[in-house]
């Protein structure tokens, strides 16, 4: 599969099939927009894309900063404050309406992006890194409790994959599937997922 592929399926690729939410769309509107744009298309890389990303997972990612589950440096500075006084409706709703928006596709390819198509689809499981694509997808597009990567911005990815990778952001998932990434590989990935 190509990035040129990738590409084309993700902006044919429709949004996940959820209907709206009014009270979602309200909240985004008061709230969420001012770093994640209205329809969760972020112009910059500090804050992640929400656009047709996986509902269980914004939900499941919400309480836990409700909770301070997610505790890394990112969530205390931005999320607690916010996801404070959310209840587990409003949660759901807010997971519906970001699902319910076209996605960003990724892009057509950086310069290391065949390199990470490699890694994305086959990993190298004689150092320990398994295909991408068994829990986010063959295109990127996550699956329930899993997220949309692709169309993210590069730098957030980046990032994401350095503080799984260091341990900053705790994983039982993550932490282990990152630990013998190179910053080339991690370089290769967001090169072939993002969209900046």
């Amino acid at each position: 599969m190509s990035a040129f592929w990738l590409t084309a399926t993700l902006v044919s690729a429709e949004p996940s099939g959820q209907p709206g939410s009014a009270l979602g769309a309200a909240k985004a509107a008061a709230v969420c927009q001012k770093c994640h744009g209205l329809t969760g298309d972020s112009v910059s890389p500090t804050f992640p894309r929400l656009n047709g990303q996986q509902a269980d997972y914004l939900s499941a990612q919400l309480k836990a900063f409700r909770g301070h589950q997610r505790d890394d440096t990112r969530a205390r500075t931005y999320m607690w404050i916010v996801a404070r006084d959310l209840d587990d409706k409003t949660i759901a709703e807010l997971g519906k309406h970001y699902a319910s928006q076209k996605p960003t596709p990724a892009q057509a390819g950086g310069a290391l992006a065949a390199d990470g198509e490699k890694i994305y689809l086959n990993g190298d499981l004689a150092r320990g890194i398994m295909p991408c694509q068994q829990c986010h997808g063959k295109i990127g597009d996550g699956n329930a409790v899993f997220p949309r990567v692709a169309g993210q911005h590069a730098a957030y990815l980046r990032m994401v994959m350095g503080a799984f990778r260091s341990g900053l952001r705790k994983s039982d998932v993550m932490g282990p599937l990152t630990k013998n990434l190179t910053d080339r590989e991690i370089e290769a990935l967001s090169s072939y997922l993002a969209n900046d």
